[in-house]
Order: C-alpha cells, then sequence, then structure tokens
C-alpha cells in the first residue's frame, strides 16, 4: 500500500539512516502482509486493511501489518515516528476490530528496493502472502516468491497521503478542537483523528517543510 504514489515504503533517501528498530532475533511464521507507511493511518488504508482481513479469514490467514520508513527522519512527508503510526493502527484496531489477533510491525528502509523483500522478512516473515495495491511492493514481492493479492484502490483522490498531510498542516494551527476533527474525519477514521489532537502530534506540522506540501 502506499499513500504518495500511495506511499511507496521503501522510498529511496541520499540520508545515511540507522538501521531502528533491529529485527527480531526469530523472524515470525509467514503470514498475509500489508505493508504502507501510514503517514498518517487514513481511510484508505482502512479499506485495504478490512479487504486484506476478510481475506485473511476465509483462508484461515494469521495477519500482520508492516509500517515501512520506520527510521525515516522527521519531515513533512514522514511526520510520525513508527511508533506513534503503530499507536494509530492500533488504537483504530482496538475500536473496531476489538477481538481480533493482528500484529503490528515496523521495518526500517534501506534504499535498496533489489533487496527490500528480502530485508523485510526478517522482521515480517518469508514468503506468506501480500496484499497490496501498490505496483512496485507487488513486482518486488512477485519476484521473491509471495503470492500478491492485488485490491483496488479507493477514492485516490481523496485519500492519497500527501493531500491528507497538506490538509492536516492547515489545520495544525487551529485552536478549536471540534471543527478540526470534523474536517479530519472526511480522510482518518474519528479514534485516530482524536489521537492526533489528543497527543499533540497535529500540532508539529505546523513547523514542518513548505506551507504546501507539492505532488511527488
Amino acid at each position: 500500500m502506499s499513500d504518495d504514489d500511495w506511499e511507496n515504503p521503501f522510498s529511496v533517501t541520499e540520508v545515511p539512516l540507522l538501521i531502528e528498530p533491529k529485527p527480531p532475533e526469530q523472524a515470525p511464521k509467514p503470514a498475509l502482509v500489508v505493508l504502507g507507511r501510514f503517514q498518517p493511518f487514513h481511510r484508505g488504508h482502512v479499506a485495504l486493511i478490512e479487504a486484506a482481513l476478510d481475506y485473511a479469514n476465509e483462508n484461515d490467514l494469521p495477519s500482520r501489518i508492516v509500517i515501512g520508513s520506520a527510521n525515516q527522519l522527521e519531515s513533512l512527508e514522514n511526520p510520525w515516528t513508527w511508533q506513534e503510526r503503530k499507536q494509530m493502527i492500533c488504537c483504530w484496531l482496538a475500536t473496531n476490530h476489538p477481538n481480533l489477533e493482528v500484529d503490528v510491525v515496523a521495518v526500517p528502509d534501506i534504499n535498496d528496493p533489489p533487496n527490500w523483500v528480502e530485508h523485510a522478512e526478517q522482521y515480517h516473515g518469508e514468503a506468506g502472502v501480500l496484499f497490496t495495491s501498490d505496483g512496485p511492493t507487488t513486482d518486488l514481492y512477485r519476484q521473491a516468491g509471495w503470492q500478491v493479492i492485488e485490491s483496488p484502490l479507493q477514492d485516490r483522490e481523496s485519500w492519497e497521503g500527501w493531500r491528507i498531510r497538506s490538509t492536516l498542516k492547515m489545520l495544525s494551527t487551529v485552536s478549536e478542537k471540534e471543527a478540526s476533527i470534523s474536517v479530519m474525519i472526511e480522510t482518518i477514521p474519528e479514534e485516530v483523528a482524536e489521537l492526533l489532537w489528543d497527543e499533540v502530534w497535529l500540532k508539529r506540522l505546523a513547523f514542518l517543510g513548505r506551507p504546501f506540501e507539492a505532488v511527488g
């Protein structure tokens, strides 16, 4: 799943990156994997994950949500840490699927797309099933021997990550909670919008990047 050009989760940058978090000593067992940057977790992600969970249930597969770009430096493109993004996802899961067991793990970038899958498998497990809407991700995982289920994009014009971050940046200086929440819930689940406000994660956008984020 991507969300700036639906957020390529193995984006390339020239800045040297620390490999954080470290991989577990033993990789998890294969599962149905949904991969994205989740900057922030929005309704496009919800649609993809709901479809993935339905597929996992029908095929008796464990589910694993994978947060990419875990080690990117703070910027308007990457304003929230992987821990904060995990909290967004877990908040949504707790509200909408309280009895469902879903792993949420984070994978750091390595700036090496051809070796991305081998790297990511240390964190999310070896060849299971990838559920995605992203073309480049599909290609890399298929080349690595994964089964890939492609899900069509929904409301792409409204649910692109850069558009949502631009709206959130405009809201970052608004002082009225109800007014801000009412705008955010058009593209972000309400429980995540509440979290962004209550944890003051929205406010940091006022100090990041350009007044409005450009496409691409």
